[in-house]
């Protein structure tokens, strides 16, 4: 068992559930999808077609830090956060946060949005396009190609955190 705290991040399609679960059992911690901690009235929004905005975000961004933060022997949680702000807010509660991006294209997210039953239309897909800011140099974390197969994204990504 690994002491981490890893978030998994990428608009909706980047497979963050799938890959998130997966390298938490690798890694033998536990994992958590953010979107379980969404209230309801920010999944009533998205299921109506509606992006939400920094209000709504930044209360469930605090949930998801503290929830990164407080798990013993650390997590994996998989989480949009699509803006630097969005990163920064988790990082002030739990500064020791890596983040690995998946990154994959927007015609490829579109094509999974459409295929699988989620609370998030794929009519939001361009909203979230446009609130995504990659990671930064200057960022603990680090990208991985989306496309790869997902034992080969974890093993890729359980190689960089070592």
């Amino acid at each position: 068992m690994v002491e981490a705290r890893v978030v998994v991040m990428g608009p909706s399609g980047s497979g963050k559930s799938l890959i998130g679960s997966l390298l938490a059992e690798r890694l033998g911690i536990r994992f958590v999808d953010a979107d379980d901690l969404h209230p309801a009235t920010n999944v009533a929004k998205m299921a109506a077609g509606v992006p939400l905005d920094d209000a709504d975000r930044m209360p469930w961004l605090d949930v998801v830090a503290a929830r990164l933060r407080d798990e013993p022997g650390g997590a994996v949680i998989a989480c949009s956060a699509l803006a630097r702000r969005y990163r920064d807010r988790i990082r002030r509660a739990a500064p020791d946060a890596v983040f690995v991006e998946l990154v994959v294209d927007a015609d490829e997210l579109e094509r999974r949005m459409r295929r699988r039953t989620h609370f998030m239309p794929a009519t939001l897909l361009d909203s979230q396009l446009e609130t995504l800011e990659h990671l930064s140099h200057d960022e603990s974390g680090f990208g991985v190609d989306g496309a790869l197969a997902p034992d080969e994204i974890v093993r890729v990504v359980a190689e960089r955190l070592g």
